[in-house]
């Protein structure tokens, strides 16, 4: 009830506020900013004061492209009731831009209200899934629509990976609470993050997966290229938790594959990870011999409309992250791309499968890539289906023998007049 109340007495005024602040473009920072602000003595005022107009900021802009979804999509109960966590959240922190940031009562009241709003937003992501489903199920798909969808959800949850991460970072910091197991953390990053740690622990995570579900697991065989520091393991400034949600789900991939691909075997081959950083980038690359798959399919594993996944499983979601969704690969890319890097997929259909993944090596090039909602966004969401400008081939080959060249004249001469 004291939801229903809050969205009632602000009905008028979202749209006001979401117009306001979609206004203005995002302010991205980088790994080193937030490293450097949160080391050298971090000052809550600061960023209370810069919190309290960003996040409302990026609120607004994706709040803008929601709206610019089909409207069957946005009618769905799960899209609806995603707008409403989303409008409540944009008008709790707008309250607080008014407020005396040197009232201590004030600063602890923001980091409270932080707290709510990331836990209100904790499932976002199987929500807006399950609104997908429900309009894929109830009215099909077509390439304008899939399009259009893949292009916002790729924003969206970018835009919840920023979010969480500022939100993070502040509680993290403030909240005057250290994590006893990583006391050297910044917030949620890892000024020296162990590369080939988050890898074992990954695999060790996967495997106990697949010894469940399989009774048998393949092993892991991982080697580090230092070019920097030979000697030394691999390390960077990173957030631990992002890049073991991108090599979960690639070993997750990668053992299934190979276990199903070698059921009939009495040795499975090992997934291989080779570690590598130079001069700009901190390259991990995961090899199995799981079979592969075929090149027409690679861009459909990425794609959110056209997913082959079973019916969702929300519980357990600590085990076996968006189970049931396969949103696994196409969020790990994002993961990837949020600090400037990117996720690939190389495969050999008949033998195996190899998942790169591309970090920046240096803290200084890590810069947030964050949606902006504007003219260019807005066009994304106007296009229409248009002929293709490449012939498409028949199921069957031409009769050339038999072909009639009148015909074709024809078809010339009115191409020309």
């Amino acid at each position: 009830m004291k939801f229903a109340r809050i969205l009632l007495k602000n009905s008028f005024n979202i749209p006001k506020q979401v117009d306001r602040f979609s206004k203005f473009s995002p302010s991205p920072l980088s790994m080193k900013q937030f490293i450097d602000f949160g080391s050298a003595n971090a000052c809550e005022k600061t960023s209370f004061m810069f919190l309290r107009q960003e996040l409302p900021v990026r609120l607004a802009n994706i709040m803008k492209e929601i709206d610019c979804l089909p409207d069957k999509l946005i009618s769905t109960p799960s899209v609806q009731l995603l707008h409403s966590w989303y409008a409540q959240s944009l008008m709790e922190l707008v309250d607080f831009l008014e407020k005396d940031p040197e009232d201590k009562k004030v600063l602890k009241m923001f980091t409270e209200t932080l707290i709510n709003v990331r836990n209100r937003h904790n499932n976002v992501v199987p929500t807006m899934a399950q609104g997908v489903l429900e309009y894929k199920e109830t009215f099909g798909v077509d390439p304008v629509t899939n399009q259009n969808v893949q292009y916002f959800l790729d924003r969206f949850y970018t835009s919840r990976i920023s979010t969480r991460m500022l939100m993070n970072q502040h509680t993290l910091i403030f909240s005057g609470s250290t994590n006893p197991a990583h006391p050297k953390h910044i917030g949620s990053i890892d000024p020296n993050c162990d590369v080939a740690e988050v890898v074992r622990d990954a695999f060790e995570s996967s495997k106990m997966l697949c010894d469940k579900y399989y009774l048998t697991s393949p092993e892991v065989e991982i080697k580090q290229v230092n070019s920097k520091e030979p000697s030394e393991p691999i390390s960077i400034v990173y957030v631990p938790s992002h890049l073991y949600h991108m090599l979960f789900e690639l070993f997750k991939n990668a053992m299934r594959a190979t276990v199903e691909t070698h059921e009939n075997s009495t040795h499975l081959p090992p997934i291989k990870v080779r570690v590598s950083l130079g001069s700009e980038d901190l390259t991990i690359k995961m090899s199995d011999r799981g079979g592969g798959v075929p090149l027409r399919k690679i861009e459909r594993l990425f794609s959110y409309m056209y997913s082959t996944a079973p019916s969702p499983v929300t519980e357990n979601a600590r085990n076996a992250p968006l189970a049931g969704f396969g949103y696994g690969l196409p969020i790990s890319r994002l993961y990837a791309k949020y600090f400037q890097g990117d996720l690939q997929l190389y495969s050999m259909e008949g033998h195996g499968t190899s998942a790169v993944i591309y970090l920046k090596a240096l803290s200084s090039e890590s810069v947030e890539r964050l949606p902006v909602f504007n003219r260019s966004a807005l066009r994304h969401y106007q296009t229409s289906t248009e002929a293709d400008d490449w012939c498409i081939p028949s199921s069957e080959p031409k009769k050339l023998g038999k072909y009639d060249y009148n015909v074709r004249e024809k078809r010339t001469e009115g191409k020309l007049n």
